[in-house]
């Protein structure tokens, strides 16, 4: 529990310390990937951020050592509501009301989904078997790859509507959702006893290779959606379609089995529905600014004539 409340901490530092040094930066384009490596490494800011988030894998590793993945993504995601006063205070965001609202549904169905686990009788799953996890990551990096090039599309046209972020965040979260299935099962390798038997193991695995190619592709594409988007809002998509893959997924692939519990059972499912349904009707677009205001110059009197 400790190490999995120091990891959010962590996440929710590291993603506001890089918006903000984002934001300093000219625009970046996962078009030009060595560009903006360049530029985000340049940052001494996004330097500290990236730490803050490596320093998050490292303490999520342990969370999987000893917790449930349904578990304990209902604990990630709590850190939401320490990302939101990070992004108001140190950032300036403000969401809207329906924002708001959609993100309290987000805790409130997470938090059904942690009533559902009782101590002692949920399982923490070892492994998973290498095929079963290639079925279920591969589609998910293409789908994950094709929703983010559709949104690059739509940022690009010309008469396009002011964007929240929903479909960037979709997109990065699939990546992280196979991402954090690849920490799960390397965490399954790390063994105190015989670790050159682990780390030969390990890298006959598809876990460190799904980790570089999710490291890769999820570090270039997040930094360009930050910049465009709202933290405020991407994160917590992001961070929900990661934590209910990884939940629904993970927890299949590991083999950790549902309540048998009638009412744990319908408080995990309903709030893994809710989940879902707040992020198909969050606003896709944010409200377009309002009209400066014009004032009409004055009119000069009309000549009488006699």
């Amino acid at each position: 529990m400790a190490a999995a409340l120091f990891a959010n901490l962590l996440y929710s530092t590291g993603f506001v310390l890089e918006k903000r040094a984002l934001t300093a930066m000219p625009s970046v384009s996962v078009r030009q990937p060595a560009r903006l490596l360049r530029q985000v490494v340049s940052s001494p800011l996004w330097i500290g951020g990236s730490l803050a988030l490596a320093a998050g894998f490292g303490a999520q590793l342990v969370v999987y050592r000893t917790l449930p993945i349904a578990a304990a993504q209902g604990i990630f995601v709590s850190g939401l509501v320490l990302l939101l006063l990070l992004s108001a205070v140190l950032l300036g965001e403000r969401t809207s009301g329906r924002e708001r609202y959609a993100v309290g549904a987000i805790l409130v169905a997470l938090l059904m989904v942690v009533l559902s686990l009782k101590e002692g009788t949920d399982t923490v799953g070892k492994d998973a078997p290498a095929p079963l996890v290639l079925t279920v990551c591969l589609p998910s990096l293409a789908l994950g790859l094709w929703l983010y090039a559709s949104a690059e599309r739509r940022t690009r046209s010309r008469h396009r509507q002011p964007t929240t972020g929903v479909e960037y965040g979709v997109a990065v979260g699939l990546l992280y959702g196979v991402s954090s299935l690849a920490i799960k099962g390397v965490s399954s390798h790390l063994t105190s006893d015989g670790i050159g038997g682990a780390l030969v193991d390990l890298l006959r695995s598809p876990y460190p290779y799904l980790l570089l190619c999710t490291g890769v592709f999820g570090l270039i594409m997040s930094q360009a959606a930050l910049q465009r988007c709202r933290a405020s809002l991407i994160v917590p998509v992001c961070t929900t379609v990661t934590s209910l893959f990884t939940a629904v997924l993970g927890t299949l692939a590991f083999g950790e089995a549902l309540p048998g519990d009638p009412v744990r059972l319908a408080l995990r499912v309903s709030g893994t529905a809710l989940a879902v349904a707040v992020l198909l009707v969050m606003p896709k677009h944010d409200p377009p600014p309002p009209a400066p205001a014009t004032t009409e110059p004055a009119r000069a009197p009309k000549e009488l004539t006699p």
